[in-house]
């Protein structure tokens, strides 16, 4: 968790000149240097490629709209390649049809099975925990 937090940190000063302090202090006015919802709004819009992106596991972030594109066009000439080295000849003989480029997030681990091992202990460690909860509700422990 603390890389994420250092990620935030050297991406708010990298990208906007602001730092996350910030949030937490005032102008001499009494203002906020910086509200929650500008935070919130400068992580949103971090560029493809950003540290915070990186760390929270964002695949899709490793590329931005041109490397996608390069990848798109790079599939295009293959096909087309591979089109006219097969043109005329026998339907046995034609050679497979290319791959598409490889992207990030795609074709990588298939998400967990909704009945794995992993996912049954987890949804029984959750029925527990809201069992719990409505007891000491119930008792009056907690609102």
């Amino acid at each position: 968790m603390r890389e994420h937090g250092e990620a935030v940190e050297a991406d708010l000063r990298e990208h906007y000149g602001v730092r996350l302090r910030d949030l937490f202090l005032r102008d001499v006015d009494g203002h906020p240097r910086m509200t929650w919802r500008e935070l919130r709004c400068y992580i949103r819009q971090l560029p493809a490629g950003s540290r915070t992106r990186m760390v929270s596991g964002d695949e899709d972030s490793i590329w931005g709209l041109q490397e996608h594109l390069t990848a798109v066009v790079i599939d295009e000439l293959r096909t087309a390649n591979w089109q006219r080295a097969n043109e005329g000849a026998e339907k046995s003989k034609l050679s497979p049809r290319p791959k598409p480029f490889p992207r990030p997030g795609v074709g990588g681990k298939k998400p967990a099975d909704k009945n794995s091992l992993e996912r049954q202990a987890a949804r029984e460690r959750a029925r527990r925990r809201a069992a719990e909860r409505r007891q000491a509700i119930a008792a009056g422990l907690i609102r």
